[in-house]
């Protein structure tokens, strides 16, 4: 029974491998028409129309990329707080409401997220968000190429938004259970040395927790780079390069999901394969960096031991 059992792990852990090759193989098959035309100028070219058959990549990159960082940015100190007051410092009786809200959260569908953003956000952050941002960082030498343009509501900056609201559930989930894990008399210890809730946190939750938290992170961070319908609805949907987070852009999600059913011809659909290559070759790169960074801090920990 045991090797019968040993036998069968092994044949699902190499067909997960198998159907990773499958779709690496299949989207290079697909993509050759693009790669053979456009070759690795198709990464950095602005241009994408299908009337003209000239495609690049570049403004997807630069959306998908940005977006996803903006989410980020927002949601990794959002989602440790609401992670930390839920271990640490929430009283017992609002600890399962609060934890069920956040998993609600994750369950809304995102078409709902984006249907909100585009008919609720967008408005509100149009009027009351955007007009500040402008005047307040437009003027300045560094930043104000980032915040100039006219506020349409729509944009990098709104997609970067409604996306750290949609994965901070996730990253919250992740975070609120490493912690949890972390066993009690460590914490305990610490505090009878005299350390603030911070230092424990600090110093001994996140050490202890350090590998889920950063694959809460990354989970996040894939669930960034990869969606479709949000953003579709709130980036705007313009396959123009601009500085501006407050200008329409694209994302290759986006754009595959708006173009690949009414894509005309073989190099048109190339293009749009090739556009997912980048994205599953991206999504790997993050995972490769999550995975080395962890080795690293592994490597940092044993030799001060």
């Amino acid at each position: 029974m045991d090797p019968f059992f040993r036998n069968l792990t092994r044949f699902f852990a190499f067909f997960v491998f198998s159907i990773l090759a499958a779709i690496l193989v299949s989207l290079l098959f697909h993509s050759q028409a693009a790669m053979s035309k456009y070759g690795i100028g198709f990464l950095f070219d602005p241009e994408w129309d299908p009337v003209k058959e000239e495609f690049g990549a570049l403004v997807p990159i630069y959306g998908t990329l940005v977006s996803s960082a903006i989410a980020m940015i927002i949601g990794i100190p959002v989602s440790f707080g609401i992670a930390l007051f839920l271990t640490e410092l929430s009283p017992n009786w609002l600890k399962r409401p609060l934890g069920t809200a956040i998993e609600m959260l994750a369950a809304i569908p995102s078409i709902i997220y984006g249907m909100w953003g585009l008919f609720v956000f967008a408005p509100l952050f149009a009027e009351h968000v955007q007009p500040v941002l402008i005047s307040t960082f437009g003027p300045l030498p560094i930043f104000g190429p980032l915040f100039k343009g006219p506020g349409m509501g729509i944009g990098v900056l709104t997609a970067g938004i409604i996306l750290a609201i949609m994965v901070i559930p996730f990253i919250t989930a992740v975070m609120r259970d490493v912690f949890e894990l972390v066993p009690a008399l460590l914490k305990e210890s610490a505090y009878g040395l005299g350390a603030t809730t911070w230092e424990v946190v600090w110093k001994v939750v996140l050490p202890y927790a350090k590998v889920g938290v950063v694959g809460g992170v990354m989970l996040g961070l894939g669930r960034a780079l990869g969606e479709t319908m949000a953003v579709t609805f709130v980036i705007g949907n313009s396959q123009r390069l601009s500085a501006s987070l407050l200008a329409p852009g694209s994302s290759i999600a986006s754009s595959l999901a708006n173009e690949f059913t009414e894509a005309v011809g073989e190099l048109h659909s190339s293009a749009l394969i090739e556009l997912g290559l980048i994205l599953f070759v991206i999504t790997t790169i993050v995972l490769a960096f999550a995975k080395l960074m962890l080795l690293q801090l592994a490597r940092r920990e044993g030799g001060k031991t």
